[in-house]
């Protein structure tokens, strides 16, 4: 097995660490869109069952439409488990893959986090293709992390320029991420239950990758084939909660009739579940008493931090603390280079305790930099001392990118397919 934590052997300078790492490393694997399709997914005698749901295949035509960051992979784990069956596909993702040999399934590679022309065209390319499916058709769907800034649909005077200045206005002022997604889904008319009624009367069965706390389909990826409860009132609310103004153009309704939605099957395909499931399975191999503490780990980042030391420091030895989830980072004035994991990292560095480690990481690999997370433990405290760089003046800069690139306790994974929330793992000897 090919390791993803790239820098695993700098950074496993001690056996805590190493512990740590392989921890970390099983939470990856699990997240595999590649692995979980081929764990979750067959065909027997012309029927497909995922898991134990069944959905016959002879004489029915079968589409694939992919959105998000591990949209290419699974349109390649899809066209290797359904070969001839499958008629044509989109995949809309945030990437190419090098040696992509797909034969059926068309692809695109849009922007994230901000939207582009590019977007635009991909995502009207995929409502021209489920309005031609037909009633008589099967179309898989894959919905996951990415999908709400690549399903960029709105009507003129907006543009995407408009739109990624307001997504950047609200994440700057703290908005939580269903928040963002209920002002997204009314900017779109690819989100927020516009694939469901775009592929009717055809039937739909939606893979959905989530990465949102809580794993609400209504919110993941702003809910492309899901009947949408949020109104165009909701969406004006968030922006005057947080003193946006609406956008030039103003807001679309979702679809809320019933009947689009009626043949649509969404399944919660691959979660944080999944990764946390695997992390207390190899925490308990290392002989650690594993604790799920939160699976939809919310708020800032610096309390979330003093949360999980305060449980860390009160814990047996020998214990593990498992959280998923998302936490944020409200950014005030000129502020460095960082991401959300990396400031929860430098939070709790100053109060980590000997024989104590803290590790918050990004399931894609990019905590808005090229860095996954960081390592908070003695060793980093160590490394910041020698290498003069101070926790407080960093904090107040949000430079945590800086600071873990200085000391060299970031991770590195390089950009991942799956995105299934941040993970946080907290370890005492």
């Amino acid at each position: 097995m090919v390791a993803v934590i790239q820098n695993a052997d700098a950074l496993g300078a001690t056996p805590l660490r190493r512990d740590a790492l392989a921890i970390v490393e099983a939470a990856y694997e699990a997240a595999d869109i590649r692995k979980a399709f081929a764990r979750k997914v067959r065909i027997e005698d012309e029927v497909l069952v995922v898991e134990d749901v069944r959905w016959p295949l002879r004489g029915r035509r079968i589409f694939f439409v992919g959105v998000g960051k591990c949209a290419i992979a699974a349109a390649e784990a899809v066209e290797r488990l359904l070969g001839d069956r499958l008629v044509s596909g989109i995949a809309l993702d945030v990437r190419g893959l090098a040696g992509n040999r797909l034969e059926k399934t068309e692809t695109f590679v849009g922007t994230h986090p901000r939207p582009s022309e590019t977007n635009l065209v991909a995502a009207a390319r995929i409502v021209e293709l489920l309005e031609l499916a037909g009633e008589d058709a099967l179309v898989l769907m894959l919905i996951s992390g990415g999908g709400s800034t690549l399903l960029c649909l709105h009507d003129a005077p907006m543009t995407c320029l408009d739109e990624g200045m307001l997504f950047d206005a609200l994440t700057d002022r703290g908005a939580a991420i269903q928040e963002l997604n209920i002002v997204r889904k009314h900017l779109s008319k690819a989100r927020g239950g516009w694939l469901a009624k775009a592929a009717y009367p055809a039937e739909v069965l939606a893979f959905v990758v989530s990465d949102v706390p809580g794993n609400d389909l209504e919110f993941i990826a702003s809910g492309p084939t899901v009947l949408d409860h949020s109104t165009v009132a909701d969406a004006q609310a968030v922006l005057a909660r947080y003193g946006v103004p609406e956008p030039l153009g103003g807001f679309i309704e979702t679809p809320k009739e019933a009947s689009y939605f009626a043949r649509v099957t969404n399944t919660l395909f691959l979660t944080n579940h999944d990764a946390l499931d695997a992390m207390q399975r190899e925490a308990e191999r290392l002989g650690y008493r594993a604790i799920r503490v939160d699976d939809a780990m919310h708020g800032e980042a610096r309390e979330l931090a003093a949360a999980a030391l305060e449980r860390l420091h009160a814990a047996a030895p020998k214990t593990a603390l498992l959280c998923g989830g998302e936490s944020t980072v409200t950014l005030s004035g000129s502020h460095g280079k960082g991401g959300r994991n990396q400031e929860l990292a430098l939070a709790a560095l100053g109060s980590i305790r000997k024989g104590e480690l803290l590790i918050p990481f990004a399931s894609d690999g990019r905590d808005a930099t090229e860095h996954a997370g960081a390592i908070a433990d003695e060793l980093t405290l160590a490394h910041a001392r020698e290498r003069r760089v101070d926790i407080d003046p960093a904090l107040a800069l949000h430079a945590s990118h800086d600071f873990f690139e200085t000391t060299g306790d970031a991770l590195v994974t390089g950009l991942l397919e799956s995105n299934v929330s941040d993970l946080l793992l907290a370890l005492k000897t």
